[in-house]
């Protein structure tokens, strides 16, 4: 008998795991949870789970995964704001701002957001969700969100998806429908999106707007990938680069001691001026430089940067951003700085060469993130599946053409008398640089008319400013002001 329970018992064992490892289309999880927060204690709702997304014949064709947070006993939701909230990549999950930023929980790291054991989550004192209800959003194959196979088992064409205007075509569906299912239309609507996530809100904006005539309160840059600015190769590109330079080397103290005995808010008006009024010009004169400008560049290049005019020179004043991250340490640790995030150090096979063989702030942002995340849905949200969680998915090729998403953003605000703008970056991003960030804030609206509507914060951290303690306190205050500031209060949407 007892061997006829134990075949019993493999048989079903078995079955139960030789089942196809799909993520459910459509489905969700409730849990509920009590937190402090800015010293206030409160329960609330995370549901969490899968929402289709479909074709024109009705039909799924993919399914995101999400994770929404209500706060319990709100009297009126709808004064209640809604955040709705992206990463970047393309082809990154929502996991960074999820539980490192906004949410209510948030990593086991230290202050300066290194990785310590055990791993895991603890609450987050500074969340958001004490003035607003947030939902975050994994596009198509990050997190546990996957194309749907149809009757035949063919998936849909990858382009459906991938591409800057098809991932905001079917995002801004998707959100819709999100909306009407937990009844939040009369909220006021925030968006945000970090990295790439930048150039999605910026176009997500006006299609909302124009096409699923949802309008919102505000729209919220982190760290922000502008593709019409990043990685041109352009003279103003490579110049913008300049006030990054500065910052990292006033970090890792190589600057000149006039310049590094002063506090790094001190110095970086200096090396923006010199940016824009010097440097951009010289590099547009390219080859056609005199030698004696040349020379007086790569002089003021050396001393804003830490690096030598040799090497400046060699580069003809245009220094890649991973030749930097390699050359900066090399005569004084031989070590490499971080690409998102340039307070993090590397080790290199060797010292030589033109850029850095990893870039140890992923290395140590997966290492912390990636336990915590498959711990903390499984546990904490309850939600249980085999598929696996893509830190960063495949979702190339990516279509990068026709970007109209800076001008969509400006036409949006222009449509909606009350959208506002907060820019967040960190300082020692050298990624998405926070004058980089700057300058696209100036091109959004060139005639000037909407300025007053922008608001830029800037951090002394990196890509993630929030991993760093005090940054994480201060950038999620700044975005309770930025949605105290840009919500009607009882006035007209009119100029």
């Amino acid at each position: 008998m007892k061997n006829h329970v134990l075949l019993l018992f493999s048989i079903s064992t078995l079955i139960a795991f030789s089942q196809n490892r799909k993520i459910p289309v459509d489905t969700m999880v409730v849990t509920s949870h009590n937190t402090t927060i800015k010293g206030l204690s409160f329960s609330y709702t995370a549901t969490t789970g899968t929402q289709p997304v479909w074709n024109k014949k009705e039909e799924p064709i993919a399914t995101l995964y999400y994770t929404y947070y209500e706060r319990n006993n709100v009297k009126n939701r709808a004064h209640r704001p809604l955040v709705i909230s992206f990463n970047g990549g393309p082809g990154s999950a929502s996991v960074w701002m999820h539980i490192a930023y906004t949410g209510p929980k948030v990593l086991n790291i230290d202050d300066e957001g290194h990785p310590v054991q055990p791993y895991g989550i603890k609450n987050n004192p500074n969340s958001i969700l004490d003035i607003a209800d947030i939902v975050y959003v994994n596009p198509v194959n990050t997190g546990y969100s996957r194309m749907i196979e149809n009757k035949e088992g063919v998936l849909p064409e990858k382009d459906i998806f991938f591409g800057i205007n098809a991932d905001i075509k079917y995002l801004a569906e998707w959100v819709n429908t999100f909306v009407t299912r937990k009844n939040r239309w009369k909220s006021p609507k925030y968006i945000i999106g970090e990295s790439y996530g930048g150039t999605r809100v910026m176009g997500l904006a006006n299609e909302l707007q124009n096409k699923q005539w949802m309008y919102l309160n505000g729209v919220i840059l982190v760290s922000p990938a502008d593709y019409k600015l990043y990685n041109t190769s352009q003279p103003i590109y490579s110049a913008l680069n300049l006030p990054y330079f500065t910052a990292a080397a006033w970090y890792h103290k190589v600057l000149p001691p006039t310049l590094q005995q002063k506090d790094l808010l001190d110095i970086l008006p200096e090396s923006e001026t010199y940016a824009i009024q010097t440097l951009m010009p010289a590099l547009a004169k390219g080859g056609f430089l005199s030698e004696n400008e040349k020379l007086k560049v790569a002089k003021k290049m050396a001393y804003y940067s830490g690096l030598s005019e040799t090497v400046i020179l060699q580069n003809n004043l245009d220094i890649p951003t991973p030749f930097f991250w390699k050359e900066l340490l090399r005569g004084k640790t031989g070590q490499t700085i971080g690409r998102l995030d340039s307070r993090y150090l590397g080790i290199d096979k060797t010292e030589a060469g033109d850029s850095p063989d990893f870039n140890p702030e992923i290395a140590s942002w997966l290492h912390s993130f990636t336990p915590a995340i498959n711990y903390y849905i499984k546990e904490h949200l309850n939600f249980k599946t085999d598929v696996k969680y893509n830190m960063f998915g495949d979702v190339h090729p990516w279509d990068r053409r026709n970007n109209k998403t800076r001008d969509g953003l400006r036409q949006a605000m222009a449509q909606n008398p009350y959208l506002k703008v907060l820019i967040q970056s960190g300082y020692y991003d050298g990624a998405t640089t926070y004058f980089g960030a700057k300058y696209t804030m100036w091109q959004i609206d060139p005639s000037g008319k909407m300025k007053d509507r922008f608001t830029f914060k800037g951090y002394r951290s990196g890509h993630m400013m929030y991993l760093r303690h005090d940054d994480l306190i201060s950038a999620n205050d700044d975005l309770r002001t930025f949605i105290n500031n840009s919500l009607s209060k009882g006035k007209s949407a009119k100029y």
